[in-house]
């Protein structure tokens, strides 16, 4: 019993650890591949790196945006936020 009660305090900083980093961060990783999936030619998009654009082409791994200035290929990872959305929920 006694060697139950001096695990106790590492067996509770795992649980508190589990529950407040490790599967908050699973939980996002899910929605993020959700999200990839998700995408449809025609969605304003944001990437991680700012950029604004439109998706025009979509393949398995990569994602063709057109911007302002021409269109660019980039890998579905590197957007972060769909606009069309956000933009239908206001209106």
């Amino acid at each position: 019993m006694e060697q139950i009660t001096q695990f106790l305090p590492f067996i509770l900083m795992f649980v508190v650890i589990y529950f407040f980093m490790i599967r908050p961060q699973q939980k996002k990783i899910k929605q993020e591949k959700e999200f990839e999936a998700a995408l449809k030619v025609g969605d304003k998009i944001i990437t991680k790196s700012g950029l604004h654009g439109k998706v025009s082409e979509l393949a398995e791994t990569t994602v063709v945006i057109e911007t302002m200035s021409g269109k660019l290929k980039m890998e579905r990872s590197a957007i972060s936020l769909e606009l069309t959305a956000a933009l239908n929920k206001k209106a």
